[in-house]
């Protein structure tokens, strides 16, 4: 096996402190890396030094590469009889070193070594890991060996010990349901959360297991190693297990006398009535077994990790009087639950539906690395036209797979049009396709020529993680494929670009409301886990019957869950309206601020009799959980309805129970992220338009959905699109309504304030009027308690609001949503295509009724235009005479203020503000009415 290695190139500092005494210094840079040091050369009285030298450090594990740092620090050498001066130090964690086919030159900012350390400028290194300490290494660490996956190894051995140390929980009832709304809208019982009390993890009488948020199911799991001197034949042949009416068969072997297969079945324990477990050898196409090995379950050995597996063994066959026949089968065959090792490979043979064993069984898929690729498309030179009697407008269009973007059209007469135009978009490693830059020219409005092209391959574009500057390039252009026979001439076109892959942007292929990951695409940039997320998917009550079966009702669920670039899937559980799922997953938390989505659907795409194979698979219903709501260490137990809004109207499809926890590895890193950017700072340093960020999300969303179609099972491209919410952009109007309420609720608690201060300037209570004059009149005199007594304010309402805060995780709320509201029109016209496909009067109806809201929302928007006017009118001498005792107020207002105390004009004011009803008139006030009558620019409007 290959030692890996550490490969640090020290490429240049910049804007170094003077040490010398003479405004400079002699810097070299000093690298220390698990107890291995290096040192560069020392460049003699320069501030900004290149050095493009690489040292390697021999790395002893893998595994324990996130517990260790590379230290670089920079000093000065000065004279033999003074000491080096430090100048400055970067610490990079091990768990940001990537392969050196990742790795791309970083800046780092050089930090202080003390207190009083005066320190600045940066430092750029190159840090890679390689098995190959050549110069020109390019060799990768093999994927298996990564240290992100070694970390995720040692995190789950670590949580592993700590679960199977915790005393389980001993509960004499399996299921207790509790049911207690979600929030206090006061949505129907049928729709409300659930609280549930299953019985997690062991029992009195099971042993201690790592799957401590799933219930213990008991499988029979039967292992087909090999066979040995079976007869001879010329068919094919295969080995089946059986017990009772459920039965799996092995791969076929063909004329081979010692076939192997290595194949494991898991039989549910729960469904077996038969107590012989039976494998039997077929050969030859013949209906009667060569040789049938029997096992009595009762005999059956039970296995509990973390023992060791059990040793296969080689068996007799026996035919059919029960005497010994030729030819031995290797068999282990043992009891155990879905934490056996063996199960995520296991078929789970069923005896109704005979399906193939790849479609339904539970995976694990790690969506691709995505990128954002920049163009900016600057000029292009020596354009040549087939027609001279015309001057070209051109314009540039890229492509990368699927994806289309073009540049605006330009009209020149020198030939060397000049765009400086920026085209965005998305592409995953790998790279399997190019970018594409063709020139072209619209010769008509519906017809355009092509001038020449240039195909790039992206793995050659340079990789930036910030702002840094990118050189141009340029590309010679080469004709059409339909000239290149015609016309044998070179082209002389060419065509000037800046590239880059940005690294220092978070591709968003979700909901910017619902992201599961906001790190950024460059490893160098990820930040150490803070916590832990544990979710038990455990079983689904009343699926609706989503297909027909030998005449009854039935559903084929599974469910996937996304968080992250992680996605799960879990079996699919056949013939069932109450799936048993049972399985345990988890994920590194690095931002609380995530959301976890779970969806079931229903699998269309079986190997069954009669299915053609190109439906799609139904959508059961969706779960969003957003962990900055959990409490860190509590399981939470729950069963969430699943709601589904269909043209029909809004439909529960059934529930599911979950178990959720969310831990944290270090309190002060939690704490601390709430203080960090929401996302990469590049979105702050040159952020995306709105509409570029949701044309770039359907364009990442399309790209995972084709490469996580690939593989093996499929995640169908419906499943991907409902979990990413790739129909969030369009128009809706209950969506509308929903987020008009929502605002509605956000201002009710100002407006209740505001009508509670009315109730005390009206003296509806004259004890409360009372304390809030004597409140008022204490703060007057003590302006410095003003500060002190709000924030007390708030810490009481905080700690009083503590008694009542939300003791169970928020979930689809029907009435917040205005699902059970909208009229069947508004749900019909959510489901509606784009162009519109409905009938010409409903559509007619749905634009008079847009028209209708857009004259509400045109009438606001000008009132609010209105009374900004009138501000600017003060001063603006529309009004002459207005403006005039404007000025004149604001004249002796400042003399007043200059020669009152503010304690007297705040007291004199405020009781103004609250004088008794008896003192008050009907009609506006003077100041309300001189504001009313400033003009505004409404009367100049068409």
């Amino acid at each position: 096996m290959s030692s890996y290695k550490l490969g640090v190139e020290v490429v240049s500092a910049h804007d170094l402190m003077p040490k010398d005494g003479q405004g400079s210094s002699s810097p070299f840079v000093e690298l220390q890396f698990n107890g291995q040091r290096f040192r560069t050369t020392t460049k003699e009285r320069n501030l900004n030094p290149l050095w493009n030298e690489r040292f390697h450090f021999n790395i002893p594990n893998l595994g324990s590469l996130p517990q260790l740092a590379l230290e670089a620090s920079v000093y000065s050498m000065s004279k033999a009889s003074q000491p080096r001066s430090f100048l400055g130090k970067v610490s990079i964690s091990g768990t940001t070193f990537v392969p050196y086919a990742d790795a791309v030159v970083t800046q780092h900012p050089l930090e202080k070594r003390g207190m009083f350390s005066r320190v600045k400028g940066e430092l750029r290194l190159k840090v890679f890991l390689t098995v190959d300490p050549s110069p020109n290494s390019s060799d990768p660490v093999p994927k298996a060996d990564s240290p992100s996956q070694a970390s995720q190894a040692a995190a789950k051995e670590v949580d592993q010990k700590k679960q199977s140390s915790a005393p389980a929980k001993e509960q004499q009832n399996p299921k207790v349901v509790m049911f207690s709304s979600s929030s206090p809208s006061q949505q129907p019982l049928d729709y409300a959360l659930k609280e549930t009390r299953p019985l997690l993890g062991r029992g009195a009488d099971k042993p201690s297991t790592t799957y401590d948020l799933v219930e213990q199911m008991q499988y029979l799991f039967v292992r087909v190693v090999k066979a040995r001197d079976l007869p001879s034949g010329d068919a094919k042949g295969s080995v089946e297990v059986r017990v009772g009416d459920y039965k799996g068969t092995t791969k076929q072997f063909e004329k081979q006398q010692n076939p192997a297969w290595n194949e494991v079945f898991a039989f549910s324990k729960e469904r077996m009535e038969a107590p012989v477990l039976e494998v039997v050898v077929l050969v030859n196409g013949k209906d009667d077994p060569v040789g049938v090995v029997r096992f009595d379950l009762s005999d059956v050995p039970t296995r509990v990790p973390p023992n060791g597996p059990l040793a296969p063994e080689w068996y007799r066959l026996d035919d059919k009087k029960g005497e010994k026949t030729k030819g031995e089968l290797m068999l282990a065959v043992w009891f155990g639950t879905q934490a056996d090792e063996s199960f995520p490979e296991a078929g789970l043979p069923d005896a109704t539906a005979p399906v193939d064993a790849s479609h339904i069984r539970s995976k694990v898929y790690h969506a691709p690395r995505l990128w954002y690729v920049r163009v900016n498309v600057i000029e292009a030179q020596d354009i040549v036209m087939a027609d001279k009697s015309r001057f070209p407008d051109v314009y540039v269009k890229a492509q990368v797979g699927n994806q289309e973007s073009r540049t605006s059209t330009v009209a020149t007469r020198a030939h060397n049009p000049i765009w400086n135009e920026d085209l965005m978009f998305v592409a995953a490693e790998p790279f399997d396709d190019d970018l594409i830059l063709s020139v072209r020219d619209s010769v008509a409005p519906n017809k355009d020529e092509v001038i020449g092209s240039a195909v790039v391959p992206l793995g050659s574009v340079e990789r930036r993680l910030d702002d840094g500057i990118i050189h141009g390039r340029w590309f010679n252009l080469e004709k059409p494929q339909q000239k290149k026979n015609k016309d044998k001439d070179k082209i002389s076109c060419r065509i000037h670009v800046r590239l880059c892959l940005e690294g220092g942007y978070h591709v968003l292929d979700e909901s910017a409301n619902c992201s599961s990951d906001l790190r950024p695409t460059a490893k160098q940039l990820w930040k150490p886990p803070v916590g832990l997320l544990e979710l038990g998917i455990l079983n689904a009550l009343g699926i609706h019957p989503m297909k027909t079966r030998e005449g009854k009702g039935t559903s084929d669920t599974y469910c996937v869950a996304k968080y992250g670039h992680k996605w799960v899937r879990t079996r699919t559980v056949l013939n069932s309206l109450f799936p048993r799922y049972n399985e345990q997953y988890t994920w590194e938390v690095h931002d609380p601020d995530t959301v976890l989505t779970i969806g079931v659907f229903d699998n269309c795409h079986l190997a069954e009799k009669g299915s053609n194979g190109n439906n799609k698979d139904a959508m059961v219903g969706k779960i969003r959980i957003r962990l900055s709501t959990l409490e860190t260490g509590r399981v939470y137990t729950h069963s969430y309805p699943l709601l589904v809004l269909q043209p029909s109207g809004l439909k529960k499809m059934g529930e599911l129970q979950l178990a959720i926890r969310f831990s944290t590895t270090s309190m002060v890193s939690m704490m601390c992220m709430y203080t960090q950017p929401l996302l990469p700072n590049m979105h702050y340093v040159r952020p995306l338009t709105g509409m570029q960020r949701e044309f770039l999300r359907r364009q990442a969303i399309q790209v995972v959905a084709a490469r996580l179609s690939r593989t093996e099972p499929p995640l169908r491209k419906e499943v991907v699109e409902y979990m990413c919410d790739v129909d969030s952009y369009k128009w809706s109007m209950r969506r509308s309504k929903a987020n008009y309420h929502r605002l509605l609720s956000v201002v009710a608690a100002a407006a209740d304030g505001i009508k509670w201060f009315g109730d005390v300037c009206a003296w509806r209570n004259p004890i409360t009027t009372s304390v809030v004059h004597l409140l008022f009149l204490l703060l007057v005199c003590f302006p410095e308690l003003i500060p002190t007594v709000m924030f007390m304010y708030l810490f009481l309402v905080g700690i009083c609001n503590y008694r009542y805060r939300p003791r169970h995780p928020p979930h689809m709320n029907t009435q917040l949503s205005y699902a059970e509201a909208a009229i069947p029109d508004e749900i019909e016209e959510e489901f509606d295509t784009y162009p519109s496909g409905g009938k010409p009067e409903a559509v007619r109806m749905r634009y008079d009724r847009l028209r209708g809201v857009a004259a509400n929302v045109q009438t606001v928007l000008g009132e609010l235009a209105s009374q900004g006017e009138r501000v600017q009118a003060l001063l603006s001498w529309r009004d002459p005479r207005a403006t005039a005792m404007f000025v004149v107020f604001c004249l002796v207002a400042a003399l007043v203020l200059y020669t009152t105390s503010l304690q007297v004009l705040a007291t004199f004011a405020g009781l103004y503000l609250m004088r008794h009803p008896k003192f008050r008139g009907r009609v506006p006030l003077a100041p309300v009415n001189f504001f009313v009558r400033l003009p505004t620019r409404a009367d100049s409007m068409i």
